[in-house]
């Protein structure tokens, strides 16, 4: 049963993640990656801290802010800012299919960092993904854009991330996790808005909107998938994972007007394919141990 949960959790993550970017990438096209990360940060932040507060939850005990929390949000904060980077620069549906890597990502850095066991289907698996990805960005070719690399900078930091996630002790409220994460991509705006000299200024009443809805739906998804990594099986849930790309592109198509080409189609497939057989691969030996 918390399987189920856990999966259905992580759908409902995606659509809101998928929709949230949506509302990113149209803001970026008026204002600067900063001042989105900023205003997300602080309208997703704020829904947190007033839950905290109706819950009374012990927002300051010590093992709310611990060393991995911190190490946590600061991951959160520099995969913020290469993806909303990405985002004002690349369409939503090819930062979406890029992203789908991070979940192999997370294979490769357990069998490298952790010791864990990949067999040789799993690599194969795993050179295939990435073979995905290399025929979505295309490097080398007239169509390359570099900013691709910074949605694979943030999938790794998001891969980590998530590694991380399951360290994290029972004590500690899901929602002051989703607040230090929040929190940290309004920091990481006001840094980046420091470093490129950018000037804030005031949103209309249509971007007040968009940025509501960023803010709402980002913060639905992120509380739905810190849930879905604590009370689900991290290979039965994580499959699910690959909805978001689905919620993306049709986002991307019919609400933005962008037209995939074939190769982000093809490389999609690769590693949507690759991904789910990792992680079936994994519950399959799992399971036998």
């Amino acid at each position: 049963m918390n399987n189920i949960k856990g999966s259905l959790l992580v759908i409902a993550s995606m659509l809101g993640f998928a929709i949230a970017d949506m509302f990113m990438k149209q803001l970026t096209g008026f204002l600067p990656p900063s001042q989105v990360l900023m205003g997300v940060g602080l309208g997703s932040g704020a829904i947190f801290l007033a839950i905290i507060i109706y819950n009374r939850l012990p927002l300051f005990a010590p093992h709310h802010w611990s060393p991995l929390l911190l190490l946590r949000a600061a991951l959160e904060a520099i995969s913020g800012i290469m993806f909303t980077m990405a985002l004002s620069r690349i369409d939503l549906s090819s930062a979406a299919a890029i992203f789908q890597a991070m979940p192999l990502m997370i294979t490769l850095l357990a069998a490298v960092f952790l010791k864990e066991t990949v067999g040789w289907r799993r690599w194969s698996a795993l050179v295939i993904g990435f073979l995905g990805v290399f025929l979505i960005i295309r490097p080398g070719f007239g169509s390359f854009n570099a900013n691709s690399l910074l949605v694979l900078g943030a999938a790794l930091g998001i891969a980590i991330r998530d590694i991380l996630t399951r360290r994290i002790a029972d004590n500690v409220s899901s929602h002051v996790v989703a607040l230090q994460g929040c929190s940290s991509f309004f920091v990481a705006g006001l840094l980046l808005s420091f470093q490129m000299g950018d000037s804030i200024r005031a949103v209309t009443s249509d971007e007040f909107v968009r940025f509501l809805g960023a803010a709402l739906f980002g913060a639905a998804g992120y509380w739905a998938i810190v849930i879905a990594m604590r009370v689900g099986e991290a290979s039965a849930v994580a499959p699910f994972r690959y909805t978001r790309l689905v919620f993306a592109m049709l986002l991307g198509i019919f609400i933005l007007g962008e037209r995939p080409v074939w190769p982000t189609f093809a490389g999609s497939a690769l590693i949507v394919a690759a991904g789910l057989y990792t992680f079936l691969r994994e519950r399959d030996l799992a399971r036998r141990g």
